[in-house]
């Protein structure tokens, strides 16, 4: 435990994060916290007063000893656009979430505030100044691995443009991003890649001799790195955004295979295959038609109720339609399933769904996931499942064969439905591929998103392996989607996931892109639980090693006052490539305010401390 000296009267603590230490005689400011063990040796540099302490940014790193300062004299600052964070950190995290909820990727919160609120004495607006003992700080908005996030760019030199800028997390040593999770903003339209672009080009702007980030080394000189880093940004951004041309000439691309037929907007792509098209319409469903009458749905969601009821009424009539026997649901998004409750009941369709997808959409409050059922306010906060297929299982229906495989891509919680289907070997994708077959310039792969659960080698470049080994003559995709001979498109969506893979590595600040890019490689489940006195709830710890060696893990569990965790911390060596599942018990004494709190799981890898990544939710009732 030492401090690192960076200029005569500037050093280096180094716990959770960097904690810069200014000196002025007796006197100091802080740039960040960490875990507040910084606290305990500043007697070494002959500080005995902190008089400010200002955050680069929110998140529980950074800040995650905040409490070692109350009672003390030693203010706070924070950027004003994370305020709340500090102060109300509670409220950013949900027991029911919802598609709309702010700082959320739908549902899933990407902001990772303190257990406990830090109380702020002052904040800085986006172009701020501040000045302590003839010290002159130009505080910036520098958006993008937070909201909020703050640089202070400080003033030295005669002239008073030699800058040294405190960063926070917007690049580290070797133009690298602290996290990738931290970044998604949104589903797959990169707003937090421009964000921290952008914000990477204004420190450029400003010529600082030295980048004081808060991970890793001090970067000197880093005019050729901040560069360097656009210019990676700009690369993931290049295969990152999804392969088609969505939102623009997709809804040209979306089907140019299906008929009408004799029932008003119910379109037919084979002799036995059946679906809706509309202008500007992207509902979940397609329905394989037997000879017999008898009927299996593919997905159902997106869709007005007495608008289906009259369709399906409408194909009784006249396309000789009698009943459904099953709707089949491809992965776990709400939109894909939120009236298949609705075929069960009013159609006498049983539900069936692949193993992987069962619990996410049965318990989905259970998980920390974009988008389940139950964010959508339909009222659908749980669906069951009738029958679970198996990955690879096989079953014959009304003179078809056919297969049910897991296929991830967009989410690991996904699986292909295929088969052969009047001569052609159909696939049915979900929302892994769109796009159009002869357009050389799409490669087809859909949202990436990091909290669907979604890492490439459990993602994309599966599917893309997949579907190149499965060959199919048709892809019957989600959102009303008809691919004819996809081959080429397979060929190119399975060269773009190798880009993108590529372009994560080289922004990843560790060797193994997974452990910045993955919010869930360590997670409990249940993600919410409900606590009272005397009833404890039993949990599981799921710890992940992506490498290719044993790793040790130790994982601290941080509980606000009057909640305990047993075991308090973990210490495991997990074997290479290989996820361990670790029991542990929350308590809550009597007293604590009932609702909502935040528990942290404080990780060290390896020998490396990341401090409190990831949480859990607790909502604390009367026994």
């Amino acid at each position: 435990m030492a401090f690192e000296k960076v200029l005569p009267d500037l050093f280096r603590w180094t716990d959770t994060c960097s904690v810069y230490v200014l000196r002025d005689g007796n006197d100091a400011l802080l740039i960040d916290l960490g875990d507040g063990s910084v606290l305990d040796y500043l007697g070494r540099l002959g500080v005995k007063r902190v008089e400010w302490v200002l955050f680069t940014h929110h998140h529980r790193e950074q800040c995650q000893g905040a409490s070692r300062l109350a009672g003390s004299s030693t203010r706070i600052a924070v950027p004003e656009a994370e305020r709340a964070f500090f102060e109300r950190p509670a409220e950013f995290r949900k027991m029911r979430p919802t598609l709309g909820d702010p700082f959320s990727v739908y549902g899933a919160s990407f902001v990772r505030p303190p257990i406990e609120p830090v109380r702020v004495d002052r904040t800085f607006q986006k172009m701020d100044q501040f000045s302590w003992r003839g010290h002159e700080f130009w505080c910036v908005d520098t958006r993008g691995n937070s909201p909020g996030g703050m640089s202070y760019l400080l003033r030295r030199g005669r002239e008073g443009q030699d800058w040294l800028a405190f960063s926070g997390d917007v690049m580290l040593d070797g133009a690298r991003m602290h996290t990738w999770f931290d970044t998604e903003w949104d589903y797959g339209f990169a707003k937090g890649i421009y964000a921290l672009h952008n914000s990477a080009a204004l420190l450029e702007s400003f010529r600082p001799t030295l980048l004081l980030p808060s991970h890793g080394p001090t970067i000197r000189n880093p005019a050729a790195q901040l560069r360097e880093y656009q210019g990676k940004l700009r690369e993931l951004e290049r295969h990152y955004l999804r392969g088609y041309e969505v939102s623009t000439f997709a809804g040209a691309d979306q089907d140019r295979v299906s008929r009408p037929t004799a029932v008003p907007h119910v379109w037919q792509i084979t002799p036995h295959l059946f679906k809706f098209k509309g202008p500007e319409f992207w509902p979940n469903f397609t329905l394989l038609l037997a000879d017999s009458g008898r009927a299996l749905v593919v997905d159902c969601g997106l869709l007005d109720k007495a608008f289906l009821d009259r369709a399906l009424e409408g194909m009784r009539e006249r396309l000789g339609l009698k009943q459904i026997d099953a709707a089949i649901v491809t992965h776990f998004h709400g939109d894909h399933c939120q009236e298949a409750p609705h075929l069960r009941e009013r159609w006498g369709a049983q539900l069936w769904t692949l193993d992987r997808v069962v619990q996410k959409v049965r318990f989905p409050e259970r998980f920390d996931l974009a988008a389940p059922i139950n964010t959508y306010g339909k009222g659908i906060v749980s669906i069951p499942f009738d029958r679970v297929l198996r990955d690879g299982e096989t079953f014959q229906w009304e003179g078809y064969s056919l297969t049910a495989d897991w296929m991830p891509g967009q989410t690991e919680f996904a699986l292909c439905l295929h088969g052969t289907i009047d001569g052609r070997r159909v696939a049915f994708t979900g929302d892994n591929l769109f796009g159009s077959a002869s357009d050389p310039a799409q490669t087809g792969h859909e949202a990436v998103v990091a909290r669907n659960s979604g890492i490439l080698e459990e993602g994309y470049l599966y599917a893309a392996g997949y579907l190149h080994s499965l060959e199919p003559d048709l892809i019957v995709g989600g959102h009303s989607w008809v691919i004819d001979r996809p081959r080429e498109l397979i060929d190119r969506y399975r060269k773009g996931a190798q880009a993108l893979r590529r372009a994560y590595q080289a922004l990843s600040s560790d060797p193994d892109y997974r452990y910045t890019f993955d919010p869930y490689w360590v997670r409990a489940e249940p993600y919410r639980v409900t606590l009272r006195v005397g009833e404890p709830a039993e949990l599981v710890l799921h710890v992940r090693n992506f490498r290719e060696r044993e790793q040790k893990h130790a994982v601290a569990v941080h509980t606000p006052e009057g909640i305990h965790a047993t075991p308090p911390v973990m210490e495991i060596r997990v074997p290479p490539e290989t996820t361990l599942r670790l029991p542990f018990r929350l308590a809550v004494s009597p007293g604590v305010k009932e609702g909502l709190h935040l528990v942290a799981f404080d990780v060290t890898l390896g020998g490396q401390r990341l401090g409190e990544w990831f949480d859990l939710v607790l909502n604390v009732e009367k026994g």
